[in-house]
């Protein structure tokens, strides 16, 4: 039983991931691995309590709006609809090339992974550029409000957007490294971090869903 793993797998059939050293190697080694990695349930157990955390900034949001007869109070600007439904729908396409890198580099093609991530990385700035200065323009151009709808939806908006930064410095990150050749490691952060990429995608539709609906 000495020579054994977990599962009653035989310990020589195990793949040792850390010995490849090049793209071809970690492309072999990956398509013998019979689950997910520990990157990935490591980056499962983040996104988890990423959507605890909005969970309760939204239980929040909808609390204040339930307790207040008018939302937003009078004299509040209401939130833009239609330029910031235009740019969460070109974000959420950027879950594509996310997902071609992670696959490309599975297969051990880095030079296209690392095409994919650059053509994700382009509308991601995009977003967070045109994110920051609309973020900032609303809090110099409105009134300033004293009230619980300002509070939170500043607070709402705010965490998403830097949870959408976080994402594009993983993404400039990866760039990075896969210029520097394909490892285990290297394919292991890039499924990773186009998971996280999926979920940002998905809480920032959520996050904008939530902010337009006092609108209706």
């Amino acid at each position: 039983m000495a020579d054994h793993v977990a599962g009653g797998v035989p310990e020589r059939f195990v793949p040792r991931t850390t010995d490849a050293r090049n793209a071809g190697e970690t492309a072999i080694l990956a398509g013998r691995r019979r689950g997910p990695s520990v990157a990935f349930w490591g980056m499962a157990m983040l996104i988890a309590s990423e959507v605890t955390l909005f969970g309760t900034f939204i239980g929040t949001y909808y609390y204040l709006r339930f307790e207040n007869a008018h939302w937003p109070p009078p004299g509040t600007p209401e939130p833009r609809v239609v330029v910031p439904l235009i740019m969460v729908g070109i974000l959420a396409t950027t879950s594509l090339p996310m997902q071609l890198a992670a696959g490309a580099a599975q297969r051990g093609r880095v030079s296209s992974a690392r095409a994919f991530l650059v053509w994700a990385l382009a509308v991601q700035c995009g977003y967070l550029a045109w994110a920051i200065h609309d973020y900032v323009d609303q809090l110099h151009v409105s009134t300033p409000q004293d009230n619980a709808y300002s509070s939170i939806y500043y607070v709402l908006l705010g965490a998403d957007h830097a949870h959408v930064a976080i994402g594009v410095l993983l993404v400039a990150w990866l760039v990075w490294k896969l210029a520097r050749g394909l490892t285990m490691y290297r394919l292991n952060a890039t499924q990773a971090v186009a998971w996280y990429w999926h979920a940002v995608n998905l809480l920032t539709l959520v996050v904008i869903g939530v902010l337009l609906s006092a609108t209706i």
